[in-house]
Formats: C-alpha cells, structure tokens, sequence
C-alpha cells in the first residue's frame, strides 16, 4: 500500500485540479437549484484527499532516494520535451503543508464568506492555486516549473479581482498581475539562455552540468540573474515588491494560502537551481543585497503602516528577504526551515487579523483596540503567531533564525547584524499591531467586536496548536538544528532582540508614557516609511511614466504614419478611379491613345539614366 501511494503521488494535483473543474458548473450559475455551496465542499473533500495521501506517502520517502518520473510530452525539431517529477521527502512534506493549510483556509472561508456571491469561482481558484504550488514542489524541469509559476500569476490575478465590482480591487489585482509580469519576462530569457548552453532543462541534470560546466562568465552571469529575476517577484523582493501590498485587497481566506506559501513559491525554484547559481558569485552577492535591502526596507516600512493588512504584508515582504539570504549564501536548509515556520506562523497571523476584518467597521489599527476581552482566541492565534515569526525560543522561527545565523557568524558577521535587527524590527511592529488591536480601552469602532463563528475560530485553534508544537515535529523527524552545533552568542542575540522588540513596542503602545497617537520625531522620516520610500510615486515618475510615453509614441506612428500610408493608397485608387469613370468614352482609337501614352511614359522613366544625361550636357 505504501509502495502505490508512493508511486502515485505525482497525480495529487489532479484531486484540487479536479475539485476546481467540477466547481465551474455553480460558478456561471449553470446549478442552480443547490446555490453555489456544493463547489466548496467539493473542494474540501478533494483537499483533504490530497492531504491525507500526502501524509500516508511521506513515511515511505524518508531517507530514501528522490523517485523520479518522467513523461514525455513534445519531441521535434530536436527539441525532446518531457514532464519531469522528483518525488522526495521535502516535496512530499511542502505538499502536506500547502494541502494542509489550504484545507485550514477553506474552511475558514466557509464563515468568512458565508454570503458571497462569488463562492464557487472562489473555491474553483482556490483549488488552482494547491494544484499548481502541488505541481511546482513536485517539478523537476525549469521549463515547467515556469509554466507552473505563470499559472500561479494568473490565480494570484483572478484572486486578487474576485470582488471585481469595487474599483480599488480591480486596481490591485492588476498591479500585481503586471508587476509579476516584469520578473517573469527575464525568467524566461534566462529559461531560454540557460537551454542553450546546458542542453537540458531538468534540475538534476542542470547539477551535473554545473560540476564541469566551462561558460562564458559574462553570458553565465547575465543568465542566472535573469533567472533570479522571476522568484525576485513572487517573493516580494525590492523593486518588486508592491505586489504583495496590492493583492492585500483579495479575500482574506486567499491571502492565508498567499501570504504563506504562494509567496514562497519563487524560494523553491532558486533551491533547486543552487548549483547553477553558484557558478556566478556575483549573482550569490546580488541576492544577499536584495534580500537585505528588502529584510530591512520592508521591516522599516511594517512600523509606520495603520492598515491591518499592509502592517502584515511588509512583514512577509521583510521575511522573504531573509530568505533570500539563505539562499544567496548557499544555506538551503536554513531556507527550506525558515520557509516552514514562516507558512504556519503568517498563516495564523492572517487567520487572526482575518476575524477582526470580518466584523470590523474599519481596518485603520488606530481606530481599534481593547479587542482582548471580546476576541481571546483571535488574541492568543495572534501572540503565538508573533513569537513564531520571530527568533523567541522554543518556536520554530527561533530555530530557523539561529541555524540562518549561525552559518554567518564566522564568514559573514554583518549579515548576522541585519538579521538581528530585522528580528528586532519585526517583533516591535507586529507588537505595536497587536497592541493598537487588542490593548487599550475600547473605542468606538471597536466596541461591538464579539467572536467569530467556529468555521473561523477552528482552523485557527487548529494551525495554533501546529505552531506551538512545530519544534516537536520537527525533533521527531531529526530536522530539528542540533544545539551544540549552534552559536550560543547567537541565539542569545536573538532571544534579546526579540525581547527588547517586543517590549519597546508594548511600553510605548500599551502605556500612557508617550502620547497617542504615535508619530515619529521627524515629519520627513514619518512620510518616507509611511508611503514606502515613495516607491510607488518613483514607479509613476519612472517605468509608468517612460511607458506611457512610448506607447503615446507607438499610437501617434500608428495612425499617422502606417494608417497614413494605408489612407493614401485608397484614396489615389478612390481618386483614380473616379477619373477613369468619367474618362471612359467607348472609343477603340482613345483606348489605343492611352496605352501607347501610357507605355511612352514608363519608357522614358526606364531610359531616363541614357538621355538625361545628354540633355544635362546639352545645357550646360
């Protein structure tokens, strides 16, 4: 039995891919008697399949090596392409986390969305998204694995645009779709390059070849920072993070997938494609520099937000950038770990907030507060949720933080240092959130606030109790980081910034000390973090800007110069035409006239070189 569900394991996309295709009969309103209800139970049951396959099969991948299968697809024009899948424990373990997790969504959308008109298209996207990040950790070919991440891009846009009725949802669904588009677009000239001098697109293959690979370091590294470009967009990494932001206007229940592990979907790829990165240590530099840029920026710019989206948005956007310094200093484990425990903890962080934004007047965290007393589940997911995301033993991101750390200490100290702060800055700005949300006294927006119904609080109580017991899990498979292998001087480190973070932010927040509301000493320091770094106003004045014009230009050479042309040829045959109407006479000798007329002009025009010239000497 464990052998077949090994075996089959590549077909577990095909459970939510089946589940989003059956949900297209309610979605245009094909069912009617039933109501839209039954696509989102066929989703359920088809997710929970997929989760409970996945975890059955994951005892026969351990410490076993990767199981590959490979069909073939296309073969012409010596181009032989094939649909390449590498099944292991990690793919298999990433699979039980996003079937999980989606599972956990779902359900929580029942209640979040109880009367929404657009449920079965919600669940049909929904079960797109778990069959293309399933089909994604189980790919091994970048040419698919592409293919896959367009997909996701497409879900991501028809997710974001559900309530395509509100102006501002339309707005953020199209700026992320075209943000993506940006990273995807050099993704797939590094695609291209890459086949071209490896001859294989397959992960496996790819490493083999960059053992001995002998390449123009140039064109190898113009290669593979295009190729770094794509996962630059899906994880929200400066300058392509505004993405994340925009697509905070979606559903909640879609961003507790999005925010989790869609957001990690680029991460992936850039593990599998390490050999070939590290051919270049330049491109290991550019993405230690993004990743750090970004770890701080977005951490710098959580502090200064007031909506309870945006304040978590730039905390993933500032925990990817770690990530990506995991991945540019060759620390694949670190990575995969900080991956984990960042799913399980933004998934609660964005379940909690989610219950506030469900029966909430208001999103502004200035407007709320003394939320403890009326919402204590929301609370406790939310304070587990931070010390989870943040290096604050024994939680998973403690773990994650120090191995991460750790590997730095003796190459790359400063690293170390952005990492320390980052912890620090996260554990301040998600403190200052839960303190405007739920300390204080209770405002006005706030006071009718009661607890959500049990399909919100229980995928909540549930993913809380994953979160808390991470470390267990992870001990009981021996993936825990080894203790006396770590720094000690960094793990204290850690736990101290973490403390201060936290307990800075609750002083000045939860105390009457400093006046509300906060506001930094200096107005430009305010404005610069609140409209981060005037990103958005440099992309209008920039890339929006140089755009528009050109596509001005391109419509001004359309239509005066290509229609133009096209305008005077018909009308010098509407003109030509006329003429010859009223010249026609009926007569043989006017007919003989014109032709011999007409062949006396094109001789002269052919022998014009001959006799021109005499005439010119005649002259002159």
């Amino acid at each position: 039995m464990a052998s077949f569900l090994l075996e089959s394991v590549w077909l577990i996309p095909c459970y939510s891919l089946v589940g989003c295709c059956l949900a297209i009969f309610w979605s245009p309103g094909i069912i009617r008697r039933t109501g839209p209800r039954p696509a989102g139970y066929i989703n359920l049951v088809m997710t929970f399949l997929s989760f409970v396959h996945a975890a059955l099969a994951f005892p026969a991948t351990w410490n076993q090596v990767p199981y590959e299968v490979s069909i073939p697809w296309l073969s012409t024009a010596g181009l032989n392409l094939s649909i390449d899948v590498a099944v292991s424990s990690a793919s298999v373990g990433a699979i039980i986390v996003i079937t999980g997790l989606n599972f956990l969504a779902q359900i929580f959308a029942i209640g979040y969305m109880e009367m929404d008109w657009g449920w079965a298209r919600f669940y049909a996207l929904l079960g797109l998204f778990e069959a293309g990040l399933c089909s994604l950790v189980l790919c091994n070919s970048l040419f698919f694995s592409y293919v896959i991440l367009e997909i996701l891009t497409l879900g991501t846009y028809l997710l974001v645009g559900l309530w395509f009725s509100q102006p501002l949802v339309v707005t953020g669904a199209r700026d992320a779709f075209l943000t993506k588009r940006v990273g995807d677009l050099f993704l797939l000239m590094g695609v291209l390059a890459i086949w071209s001098v490896a001859g294989t697109w397959n992960y496996t293959d790819l490493a083999q070849w960059a053992e001995t690979a002998d390449v123009n370091p140039v064109f190898l590294t113009l290669t593979c920072l295009a190729l770094i470009a794509g996962p630059m967009g899906k994880c929200a990494q400066f300058p392509l993070h505004l993405w994340l932001d925009e697509a905070m206007e979606g559903p909640i229940p879609s961003t507790i997938l999005r925010n989790s592990v869609v957001v990690a979907s680029g991460a992936w790829v850039l593990i599998k494609l390490q050999p070939v990165l590290n051919l270049s240590p330049v491109v290991s530099s550019v993405m230690v520099a993004i990743g750090a840029v970004t770890a701080l920026g977005g951490s710098l710019i959580a502090i200064a937000q007031i909506d309870i989206k945006r304040c978590l948005s730039y905390s993933v956007s500032a925990y990817m950038g770690l990530v990506f310094i995991a991945v540019g200093t060759q620390q694949d484990e670190a990575a995969l770990l900080l991956v984990l425990t960042h799913a399980l903890a933004a998934a609660l962080l964005v379940m909690s907030t989610g219950a506030i934004v469900w029966n909430s007047i208001t999103q502004d965290v200035t407007l709320l507060g003394g939320l403890w007393s009326r919402r204590p589940v929301s609370g406790i997911a939310y304070v587990v949720g931070i010390l989870g995301l943040i290096g604050f033993p024994p939680l998973g991101g403690f773990w994650a933080l120090l191995e991460l750390a750790s590997g730095l200490w003796e190459t790359q100290p400063w690293l170390v240092g952005i990492i320390i702060l980052v912890n620090t800055l996260t554990g301040f700005s998600l403190t200052r959130e839960f303190s405007l949300i739920f300390g204080g006294k209770t405002k006005q927006m706030s006071e009718r606030s009661p607890e959500v119904g049990w399909q919100m609080a229980l995928p909540t109580i549930v993913l809380l109790g994953f979160t808390l017991h991470l470390p267990l899990v992870l001990q009981s498979l021996s993936l825990l980081p080894d203790w006396a292998t770590l720094n000690k001087d960094v793990a204290l480190l850690l736990i101290w910034s973490s403390i201060f973070g936290c307990s800075i932010s609750a002083v000045i927040y939860l105390s009457n000390i400093i006046a509300k509301p906060i506001r930094f000493p200096v107005k430009i320091l305010q404005d610069l973090l609140a409209y981060d770094f005037y990103t958005p106003k440099l992309y209008r004045g920039s890339i929006v800007l140089s755009v528009d014009l050109i596509s001005k230009l391109a419509d001004i050479i359309d239509r005066f110069v290509f229609d133009g042309i096209v305008n005077l040829v018909g009308l010098i045959s509407i003109l030509s035409g006329q003429g010859l109407k009223y010249s026609t006479s009926g007569q043989t000798q006017f007919y003989a006239f014109t032709v011999l007329l007409g062949v006396g002009v094109l001789g002269a025009l052919m022998s014009w070189q001959y006799w021109g010239v005499h005439l010119m000497n005649l002259f002159f």
